[in-house]
């Protein structure tokens, strides 16, 4: 089982560096429906999950489009629905947690990014940077985000920080993108190893 789940999380990092077929199932449909590039690159870089570091890859090797009109879309699209999880979620929280299945949703929701979101919990503010700026499967605007309105830290910080911290993902993912195949390739062992070692040490 402990196998299948590095398996899987490899495959999500290096398939989040490369368009994989899911992704091009979903670029194809976005391009059928006459949609720009630009703001297909856009509308990834904004998805949970797949953020930056899906979209980035996409827009140079599988769009073409200039390197640093890349990044741009790719950051503001990954920063575009951070202001209204900081600002807008807690409204919709309380509006939503008076029906059983929502609050039964968010609170799976809260309780999982609390534990993912130590790092978060234990620096505050540094820790967000370094928490949205390690492009893992597991971290990211969108959790770094949710831990900042679980934890309470202040809205007008917490959109500073993961703002750097993407401008950090960004930056390592370019480094992998320019590496090509050989850039996927480590980057899958480096994440094999991340996951790998705790295991080892218990």
């Amino acid at each position: 089982m402990k196998k299948i789940f590095l398996i899987l999380f490899i495959f999500l990092f290096t398939s989040s560096l490369f368009a994989s077929s899911w992704d091009k199932r979903i670029i194809n449909y976005l391009e059928s429906k006459n949609i720009k590039k630009e703001l297909i690159v856009l509308i990834i870089a904004a998805l949970p999950i797949v953020e930056l570091r899906g979209a980035l890859p996409i827009a140079l090797h599988y769009f073409h489009i200039p390197f640093l009109e890349s990044i741009f879309l790719s950051v503001i699209g990954n920063l575009l629905p951070i202001l209204p999880i900081l600002f807008i979620l807690k409204f919709f929280v309380n509006l939503l947690t008076k029906i059983s299945v929502f609050k039964k949703f968010f609170d799976w929701l809260f309780l999982r990014t609390r534990k993912k979101s130590k790092i978060i919990e234990k620096y505050e503010i540094l820790g967000l940077i370094i928490f949205v700026g390690i492009p893992l499967p597991t971290t990211g605007a969108w959790t770094g985000a949710l831990a900042s309105f679980i934890l309470g830290l202040n809205p007008f910080l917490s959109f500073f920080a993961i703002s750097l911290g993407v401008l950090i993902a960004c930056g390592i993912v370019s480094i992998f993108c320019l590496l090509g195949k050989i850039g996927a390739i480590i980057a899958g062992i480096i994440l094999f190893l991340i996951i790998i070692i705790p295991f080892l040490k218990k």
